[in-house]
């Protein structure tokens, strides 16, 4: 997606960005080599810098898509590369750890299993894959606009789950966060990024609202699931 706000990687995070980081284990990040699927402007390798990564690579479909992480992050553990989730341009057993955070859903129609098999061969054996994707429940659909404009898919923990197992994982955590504040502010985003090309209304009102909500036992609207490497495919 384009960063058209030029939205700079930072590690003061919130909702679902600040759940996320606090749903990784350390040990998945300290001293382990990360790929992140999809790493956008670069947040998330941000946090692993800061917190021991030995070394961490962003890849992003096109340079462009790139630009931010690359003009803000010049730590030498960093990497970015073009790439995709169906076509990871590393080596076999390359990596600890593999991360992928709201990008499954945007991958081409029925290839999720490709994306599967393809973590399934980078990652080493017993490696940890971390992956989040919005939530199939009625209001996370219904309310999501992206659903709406250019059919957004959403997954169940059952799809999810499948997808693990028959492609050599074994699920270690599956949760739901987030519901109407998150919805709120997803709305907020779009328009205020595509209608009036600045930062979210409201930003830090609905920042403290969307941290509350994530911190609850319960949601219904973004899905994280956590997986272990169980055997090569």
């Amino acid at each position: 997606m384009k960063n058209i706000t030029d939205t700079r990687p930072d590690l003061e995070l919130h909702g679902r960005l600040l759940y996320t980081v606090q749903y990784v284990d350390n040990e998945n990040i300290k001293g382990k080599d990360v790929l992140d699927i999809g790493c956008g402007y670069g947040w998330f390798e941000l946090y692993a810098l800061k917190n021991g990564v030995n070394k961490i690579i962003g890849i992003e479909i096109t340079d462009e898509d790139l630009s931010t992480a690359r003009k803000y992050i010049h730590d030498k553990r960093a990497e970015f590369h073009t790439g995709s989730g169906i076509e990871i341009p590393f080596d076999n057993v390359s990596f600890d750890t593999v991360v992928s955070w709201e990008v499954i859903e945007h991958i081409p129609k029925n290839t999720e299993k490709n994306m599967f098999l393809e973590v399934n061969r980078v990652l080493k054996d017993n490696g940890i894959f971390y992956l989040s994707t919005p939530f199939r429940s009625l209001p996370s659909t219904v309310f999501d606009p992206a659903w709406w404009l250019i059919g957004h898919r959403h997954y169940s923990k059952q799809t999810l789950t499948n997808l693990a197992e028959q492609f050599g994982f074994v699920v270690e955590s599956i949760e739901v966060k987030g519901a109407w504040w998150e919805i709120a502010y997803l709305w907020n985003f779009y328009i205020s990024k595509w209608a009036f090309r600045r930062t979210p209304f409201y930003d830090d009102y609905l920042n403290r609202k969307r941290n509350q909500e994530y911190s609850k036992e319960k949601g219904n609207f973004t899905i994280f699931i956590k997986m272990r490497k169980s055997s090569s495919i």
